[in-house]
C-alpha cells in the first residue's frame, strides 16, 4: 500500500508504534518525524491523552512539525492539536449518570464471574476517563512483561465482557491492548474516529490510509474498514518502521 497519494496516514498507537503503554523508541520517533515533514498524520488510541504524553516525549523537540500531528485519544471521543501546546479541540463527554452505570457493572459483573483482582496491582483498575471507562487488569501502569505473562495465564476478560454486556446493553464493550476492557457510548469506535478525521480535518477517505495491529476480525481496529479507508495491517512496531521506511523511500525521491 502506497501513501504518495494520501493526504494522512492515521496510526493505532500500542502494538503498532509503541509497545503496550511504552515510550516510542528514538528510531521510531526519527521515522515519525521524516512523515510529519511529509504528510498530515492522526494517531487513534482508547488511550487517555495524558498517556499519549508519556509515550511519545520523543517528538516534543519538533514543534512546527507537530502542527501537522493530530491527536485521537478515548478511541477519537477527544481530539487535540498543536498550537505552541496542544489544545482540545473537541471532548464526547459522557455524563456522571453513565460512567456511574459503568463502574457499578464492572463490580457486578466480578461478582457473576468470580472474578478476583490479581494480588498486586499497579494503579487504578477501572479508570474513569470521562470519554470512556477503562478496566486495566493489573492497573493502569502494570509493566509490559507482567500483562503479557496474565493475558497468557490469567486472561478471563471474555468472560467479563460477556458479563458487562448484560448490563451494558446500550454501550460499546471493547476488549483492546493486553490487559484491557473499553466502555464507550454505542457507536464509538475507531470508524467514529475516522469519521471525526474526515469531518474536522476536511480530509475524504479516499486520502487517508490506516495503520494499525488489529485489524482483524473481532480486533480493536476492525471497526475502521467500514469506512472504505485503505488499511495495512502489521504485527509490532517493528513492522511498522519497515512500512514507513519504504514509505519515506517513496515521497522524500
Amino acid at each position: 500500500m502506497s501513501i504518495v497519494n494520501k493526504q494522512i496516514a492515521v496510526f493505532d498507537l500500542d502494538g503498532t508504534i509503541t509497545e503496550s503503554k511504552t515510550q516510542m523508541d528514538s528510531e521510531m520517533a526519527d521515522l515519525m518525524i521524516r512523515l510529519l515533514a511529509k504528510r498530515k498524520v492522526a494517531i487513534i488510541s482508547g488511550g487517555a491523552f495524558i498517556q499519549f504524553e508519556r509515550q511519545m516525549p520523543a517528538l516534543k523537540g519538533s514543534e512546527d512539525l507537530l502542527k501537522n500531528l493530530f491527536l485521537f485519544p478515548t478511541t477519537g471521543t477527544r481530539f487535540f492539536r498543536f498550537d505552541g501546546d496542544w489544545k482540545e479541540v473537541y471532548a464526547d463527554e459522557m455524563t456522571i449518570e453513565e460512567r456511574q452505570k459503568i463502574k457499578n457493572a464492572f463490580e457486578q459483573a466480578y461478582k457473576d464471574i468470580d472474578y478476583h483482582h490479581p494480588t498486586e496491582l499497579f494503579g487504578e483498575v477501572v479508570e474513569d476517563r470521562g470519554t470512556q471507562v477503562t478496566f486495566s487488569a493489573l492497573g493502569q501502569q502494570a509493566p509490559l512483561e507482567l500483562k503479557k505473562q496474565w493475558r497468557e495465564t490469567q486472561d478471563r476478560r471474555p468472560e467479563l465482557v460477556m458479563a458487562l454486556e448484560k448490563y451494558l446493553s446500550d454501550f460499546e464493550v471493547k476488549m483492546p491492548g493486553v490487559t484491557s476492557i473499553d466502555v464507550t457510548r454505542k457507536g464509538i469506535d475507531k470508524a467514529y474516529g475516522i469519521k471525526k478525521i474526515e469531518e474536522l480535518l476536511g480530509i475524504p477517505v479516499s486520502e487517508m490510509i490506516f495503520v494499525g495491529d488489529a485489524l482483524y476480525e473481532g480486533g480493536n481496529d476492525y471497526a475502521v474498514k467500514r469506512t472504505g479507508v485503505e488499511t495495512v495491517e502489521v504485527a509490532n512496531p517493528s513492522e511498522t518502521k519497515v512500512l514507513l521506511r519504504k514509505w519515506l523511500d517513496e515521497i522524500e525521491k
